[in-house]
């Protein structure tokens, strides 16, 4: 147990970095130069479907307003989020992806799907099932010790 616990360990640290390098590399040579990867997250986060709060899009990166209005303003001004104000609370704004911002999100998400389907190629159901339990399990033990 304890090789498979290394090997296991190995291979989560480098599918970790290597998909980091992957998608960096992509955006670097894609029709989206100007975008870094911290910003791609954040395309992700707004995602393409009903407008966010920039709180909203904090919470799910796990950042402050603060942190992200920064990462929010410098995709506005290359012309990948908009800003529109609540018509019932001026106070409320609200951040969409413009048709280019949906062209990267779009994108990005094609690379996932790809990831994933290769992930499960040539598994059983009863080994998908196994692997998303084993995920699962990981994904609570970070979100506990997040805390």
């Amino acid at each position: 147990m304890a090789i498979e616990v290394k090997e296991i360990n190995h291979l989560l640290t480098s599918i970790f970095n290597n998909v980091l390098i992957i998608e960096e590399n992509k955006l670097k040579n894609s029709n989206f130069p100007d975008v870094t990867l911290k910003e791609m997250h954040t395309i992700d986060a707004v995602g393409e479907d009903e407008a966010r709060t920039p709180s909203q899009v904090a919470k799910s990166l796990m950042l402050s307003t603060s942190t992200i209005t920064i990462s929010l303003n410098n995709l506005e001004k290359k012309g990948y989020i908009e800003r529109t104000r609540s018509d019932s609370d001026r106070r409320v704004v609200y951040i969409s992806l413009t048709e280019k911002g949906k062209l990267v999100y779009k994108s990005h998400k094609s690379f996932h799907e790809r990831m994933i389907e290769r992930f499960v190629h040539d598994l059983k159901e009863e080994e998908v099932a196994v692997m998303a339990k084993g995920l699962l399990n990981l994904s609570r033990f970070l979100e506990e010790s997040k805390k």
